[in-house]
């Protein structure tokens, strides 16, 4: 297991930079965006398809710097009812796997996403409650919808032998662990979980329980380290189901904090091992979405607790136990 980033905050600078910035904090892995949300500031996605020159040029720099891929991220929603916008994110996935392939990554980390409530609706909607009895019938055309989706989206996976690792978010049909395993069942073992605790922990999710839950089910393909504090007063009025701006920091009831500032060092030393319980062996990706820091500080104070918390060897016999 390794720290890794996923390099979103350092999109203003050249790729070069940042691998050299990241590798001079003893970073091990990087997640690269490619598209969506997370954007391609440092990656071409369609030129590194088109051009063997081009990937080896990424490969090298990678080597130079002693960092390895931990995963191609593009986050987006492929089952919007608007299908141009359902398409562009279809296309940006697709092309994600077919690339990862061609790198020899072996993860591509996104959203579900989030269909309509019926077949003639224009807006994505995220289904919370089960009554009044249409929004339970909503959720289970959103099924249907996600199931023929992803049925075709795994398979095209597995032909390229590449995880899809599915981001667990509030606002997209996956949102919790039940989810994430009821899509991979309707599916195949190519899809799993990008296990980022900071959307669990203001759902009120235990998120060592929601690691051995999945790991059960050997369904963690890849993880972010991202934090959250839930802030006590203001969740007291407000509720969870916060819609107040992320800006505006003093009123909402949870924000998404740098690693160790929303939970101690010990506890993120639990999940670290809860984790090798389970078999996990990857990276833990850094997702910097801290608005109280800059990205440079948070990051430094994320890969200085994980530092301490990850285990740098393999498990050692158990002499005491014979």
């Amino acid at each position: 297991m390794d720290v890794g980033v996923l390099t979103v905050p350092l999109g203003g600078e050249s790729l070069d930079d940042a691998l050299a910035y990241l590798s001079g904090l003893s970073v091990g892995a990087v997640e690269l965006g490619v598209g969506g949300f997370p954007g391609d500031d440092h990656v071409d996605r369609r030129g590194l398809l088109d051009s063997e020159d081009a990937r080896t040029e990424l490969t090298d720099a990678l080597d130079e710097h002693g960092l390895r891929v931990s995963a191609l991220a593009t986050h987006n929603n492929p089952l919007h009812p608007d299908d141009e916008r359902a398409g562009e994110a279809d296309e940006e996935l697709r092309e994600a796997i077919d690339l990862a392939a061609a790198l020899d990554v072996n993860t591509v980390t996104c959203f579900s996403g989030l269909p309509a409530g019926g077949p003639d609706d224009e807006v994505p909607n995220w289904i919370t409650a089960p009554w009044p009895t249409e929004h339970a019938d909503a959720h289970e055309y959103q099924w249907e919808v996600a199931t023929d989706y992803w049925a075709d989206l795994a398979d095209h996976a597995a032909s390229k032998a590449v995880d899809v690792a599915i981001e667990m978010h509030p606002n997209m049909l996956v949102y919790e662990p039940h989810g994430l395993l009821r899509l991979r069942e309707a599916t195949n073992e190519r899809v799993g979980a990008n296990f980022d605790p900071s959307h669990l922990y203001w759902q009120g999710i235990d998120v060592t329980e929601a690691i051995r839950f999945l790991g059960e089910h050997d369904a963690i393909h890849h993880v972010h380290a991202k934090d959250t504090k839930v802030y006590e007063a203001n969740a007291r009025t407000r509720g969870v189901l916060d819609t107040t701006a992320y800006t505006e920091e003093n009123e909402r009831a949870w924000l998404f904090r740098t690693v160790g500032y929303g939970h101690g060092e010990a506890h993120w030393k639990d999940v670290v091992s809860t984790l090798r319980m389970v078999g996990y062996d990857g990276a833990l990706s850094i997702e910097h979405e801290d608005s109280l820091t800059s990205s440079r500080e948070g990051l430094e104070k994320a890969v200085d607790v994980l530092g301490r918390a990850v285990f740098e060897t393999t498990p050692g016999e158990a002499y005491w136990a014979e």
